[in-house]
């Protein structure tokens, strides 16, 4: 089988005619064997797609073609297998959910550091290095250095930096704050809300982690670990290869390999993390999934249960 290409994208611009552009990248991802998800606001476009080559250079053609976004970069890699298991073209209020409709990162946005100037940025001491990803994530992997919010879900990042950010940038008085995130979408948001409350010198990674693992040597790098992404890989590495990392079905939550060797770890049906969260009912149901999931896989036929759960509280 044929490995297949991988493109995580988005752009923040103002757009207009979503229902008929939903309508037409819909017919055509599938027309190509495309699947993933593509997000369409008012504010821009966030996706991930996978599939044939020219299916996905098809889809990103496509949306190139509208006002706005012809400048519309994409992070590419490749899986052995179709990375997601649908396809989902979306219309939503934000194209990543800050719950701050005044921001506007079209308008206003923090300085852009390339991946080959990131690591001497946040390498100063008089650097400030913030992870705009959810807890989950960062667990797996992150820059050397960075403060992790701890937030379960976007939303929750506002409420973040006034409780904990400004007091901190009040204390230590840094010369820079740098921010990134998996694509560079969080992170791109994130300066805007910062500039709009009134913080300065704010600087964010252009692409992302995954421009940076693709453009930098590992030796050297200030990135350890591996980094999540919301497909069916799970985590990449830093050559951007399909990663240690997998899924426990019944919480979405990544598990490393000694985590899948805990007692509380049953594939499909539990983890140390989600052991008391859900009732017997609960795991009765999760084994009897599993079981089908085994039972499709041994017929060798996918089944639509082995799909990859939301993680944590949000995907945000």
């Amino acid at each position: 089988m044929q490995p297949v290409q991988v493109a995580a994208f988005y752009r923040f611009t103002a757009m207009a005619a979503l229902p008929e552009l939903r309508a037409e990248l819909l017919t055509l991802a599938e027309a190509a064997g495309v699947r993933g998800t593509i997000l369409l606001a008012e504010e821009g476009v966030n996706g991930t797609i996978s599939g044939p080559k020219d299916g996905v250079e098809a889809v990103l053609a496509r949306l190139r073609q509208c006002p706005g976004l012809a400048p519309l970069e994409a992070k590419l890699s490749s899986a052995p297998t179709q990375a997601f298991h649908r396809l989902k073209v979306r219309l939503k209020r934000e194209i990543v959910t800050m719950g701050c409709p005044t921001v506007k990162p079209a308008e206003q946005v923090g300085t852009y550091v390339p991946p080959q100037q990131w690591d001497a940025l946040i390498r100063d001491p008089d650097t400030l290095v913030v992870d705009t990803r959810n807890a989950y994530e960062v667990a797996i992997g992150s820059f050397e250095g960075a403060i992790d919010p701890g937030t379960d879900s976007f939303r929750e990042f506002p409420d973040w930096v006034e409780r904990e950010l400004r007091p901190l940038v009040a204390e230590r008085r840094p010369q820079a704050i740098a921010m990134f995130c998996t694509g560079g979408i969080r992170c791109e948001k994130s300066t805007a809300y910062l500039l709009q409350q009134g913080f300065t010198n704010v600087h964010h990674l252009q692409g992302g982690i995954l421009r940076y693992l693709e453009e930098m040597p590992e030796q050297g790098s200030s990135w350890r670990g591996e980094c999540y992404v919301f497909d069916q890989r799970v985590s990449v590495n830093h050559r951007l290869e399909p990663g240690a990392y997998t899924l426990c079905h019944a919480c979405g939550l990544p598990l490393a390999p000694a985590d899948r060797e805990h007692p509380d770890y049953s594939e499909g049906v539990s983890c140390h993390h989600c052991i008391a969260r859900f009732s017997a009912a609960d795991r009765e149901r999760f084994r009897e999934r599993q079981r089908q999931i085994e039972l499709a896989t041994r017929r060798g036929s996918a089944h639509i249960g082995a799909a990859m759960p939301a993680a944590g509280a949000a995907r945000s």
